[in-house]
C-alpha cells in the first residue's frame, strides 16, 4: 500500500516508522522540512496511486480544516482522506460533507498510544462507510498492536473521534482517582513506601492499568512527585465528553469531577473556597486565614478551630 501522510510530530513520525517497518510506502509532508519527505502537499499527493489515501495527524480545529480544504482540491473521485488527530465529531460530519462533493471518502480514526505507539502499536477507533474504511485497512493493519484486538470500525463518519473522545474521559476519571489515592497515601503517617503499595498493584488486582504502570514509573523517578508542579491542563475532550453527556441526558458523575478537579488545579487561590470558608466563618464561627498571611502554614492545625465543627 502507499499512502501520503500530513503531520509528522511526534505521533505522526512513529506512525510513519511502523508503518514503514510492515512494508507500506509513505509519503511524508511536513512544514518542518527536515522531517518532511517532499515540498508541498501537491508533492506528496503526485506520488501517491490511485486510489490514494492521505492520513492527516495535525492539531484540531483550523490546522485540520485548512489541510482537509487543501487536500479536496488536490484529490478525486474515489480517493480518502482519514484524519488522525483529535478532531471533535462534529468537525468530521462537516469536513466529510466538504469531502463528498468531489466524491471523496472521508474517515475519522481516534488515535491512542502516544510515544508508546511506535513500539507498542496504537488502538485504533475508526468511522466511515465500509468501502472507505476497507480501501485505508493495510494502514490500520499496520499500526494497531500485534494482538487481535485494537481495531474497531466503530461506525458513520463521527464515530471514531467519538468514541476516542469518550475514552478520553474515561481516562481522565481513571487518573484522577489514582490521583486521589496517591495524595491520601502520602497524607497519613502510616505507609512506609507509596511507590512500592502502587507497584503492588500492578499484578494480580482489579486496578492495574497501564496508567498505573507509568504512575509508578513517574513515581520511581520522583519519588513524591517533587519536581512536578501540581498543574494540569484539559485537551478539550474531557470537555467535549462532558458536553455530550449534557446534550444526552446521561449522568456522568464521575468524569465531570475529573474535569473540575483540573479546572481547580490551575487556580492559585480557588474563589470557591474562598466563599467555602467565609460560610463556614458565618453559620459556625469557623476561623479563618487571612489572605497569603505572611508566617502562617496552612497545614498547622488552627488553635481557635472548633474541635466539633459542624461543616
Amino acid at each position: 500500500m502507499h499512502i501520503g501522510l500530513v503531520g509528522l510530530g511526534k505521533m505522526g513520525g512513529n506512525m510513519r516508522t511502523r508503518m514503514r517497518n510492515a512494508g507500506l510506502t509513505v509519503v511524508g509532508y511536513d512544514r518542518n522540512p527536515d522531517v518532511s519527505d517532499v515540498g508541498s502537499l501537491e508533492e506528496m499527493v503526485q506520488q501517491l496511486p490511485e486510489p490514494k489515501v492521505v492520513w492527516v495527524m495535525v492539531p484540531a480545529g483550523e490546522p485540520t480544516r485548512a489541510t482537509v480544504t487543501e487536500l479536496v482540491e488536490l484529490l478525486g473521485e474515489g480517493d480518502v482522506i482519514v484524519d488522525g488527530g483529535n478532531s471533535r465529531w462534529t468537525d468530521d460530519e462537516k469536513h466529510a460533507a466538504i469531502a463528498a462533493e468531489k466524491n471523496i471518502g472521508y474517515v475519522d480514526c481516534g488515535v491512542s498510544g502516544g510515544v508508546w505507539g511506535l513500539d507498542n502499536g496504537y488502538a485504533l477507533m475508526a468511522g466511515g462507510d465500509a468501502d472507505d474504511i476497507a480501501k485505508v485497512q493495510p494502514a490500520f493493519d499496520a499500526l494497531r498492536p500485534d494482538e487481535e484486538s485494537g481495531f474497531v470500525h466503530a461506525g458513520r463518519v463521527g464515530a471514531g473521534h467519538f468514541s476516542k473522545m469518550v475514552h478520553n474521559g474515561i481516562e481522565y476519571a481513571m487518573m484522577q482517582a489514582y490521583a486521589e489515592g496517591f495524595e491520601l497515601l502520602e497524607k497519613v503517617d502510616m505507609v512506609d513506601d507509596v511507590t512500592e503499595v502502587f507497584n503492588s498493584w500492578r499484578t494480580g488486582t482489579v486496578v492495574r492499568s497501564w496508567l498505573l504502570d507509568l504512575l509508578v514509573k513517574a513515581l520511581q523517578d520522583d519519588p513524591g512527585l517533587s519536581k512536578i508542579r501540581g498543574y494540569a491542563e484539559d485537551s478539550g475532550e474531557g470537555r467535549w465528553t462532558v458536553e455530550a453527556a449534557i446534550d444526552n441526558a446521561v449522568p456522568m458523575h464521575t468524569i465531570a469531577a475529573s474535569l473540575f478537579a483540573r479546572f481547580t488545579s490551575r487556580q492559585e487561590e480557588s474563589p470557591a473556597m474562598q466563599a467555602v470558608a467565609a460560610m463556614r466563618q458565618q453559620f459556625g464561627g469557623h476561623a479563618v486565614q487571612a489572605a497569603k498571611e505572611t508566617g502562617v502554614d496552612p497545614a498547622a492545625p488552627d488553635p481557635d478551630e472548633p474541635t466539633n465543627p459542624s461543616a
